[in-house]
C-alpha cells in the first residue's frame, strides 16, 4: 500500500492505542520450538512487562512494535525471533513503516511509550516518517497509561 493510499484511508475511528517498542530480552523457553505465542509471553524485559501489565490493568488497547513483525497486537501470535533494530535494512524499514501506518490508521491517538535514554534511532525515524505522526504522542512514564 502506498503512502498516499494510507493517507486517503478513513482513519481514526477506534480512539486511542498505547504502543511500545520490542526488546531483546525474550523468554528462551520458546526459542526454536516453532510455537506461536503472544507478545506478553515472549517479551520478558521489565519495562515491557510493566507496560503490558499496566495496559491490561487499565483495559486499554495496546501493541508492541517488533523489529521483525511490525505492529504486534496482543491477540496475535508469532514465533520466537531474533532481530535487532540496527540490522533493519532500508527495504525492511519501509515495510515496517507501511505496516505501522496501515495497522494503526484506525486510531485517533497513538501513545508511544519509551525510555528516552534507550530509544533507538530506528523508532524515532519510524515516528517521524509515519503518515500518522500527527496522531502520535510519545510518553515516558508507565503511569501515563490511563
Amino acid at each position: 500500500m502506498t503512502a498516499k493510499k494510507v493517507k486517503d484511508m478513513q482513519p481514526h475511528q477506534e480512539g486511542r492505542i498505547f504502543v511500545t517498542h520490542c526488546s531483546a530480552k525474550k523468554d528462551k523457553r520458546y526459542k526454536g520450538t516453532g510455537e506461536s505465542i503472544g507478545p506478553d509471553l515472549l517479551y520478558t524485559s521489565k519495562p515491557i512487562q510493566r507496560f503490558m501489565n499496566r495496559c491490561k490493568a487499565r483495559g486499554v488497547r495496546w501493541a508492541i512494535f517488533s523489529d521483525l513483525y511490525g505492529v504486534w497486537f496482543p491477540e496475535v501470535t508469532h514465533e520466537w525471533y531474533e532481530k535487532a533494530p540496527e540490522t533493519v535494512t532500508e527495504a525492511e524499514f519501509l515495510s515496517l513503516l507501511r505496516d505501522f501506518d496501515v495497522k494503526l490508521n484506525p486510531y485517533s491517538s497513538i501513545l508511544f511509550y519509551h525510555n528516552p535514554g534507550r530509544f533507538h534511532p530506528l523508532y524515532a525515524r519510524l515516528l517521524e516518517c509515519s503518515q500518522l505522526k500527527g496522531c502520535v504522542k510519545t510518553i515516558t512514564h508507565w503511569w501515563e497509561i490511563v
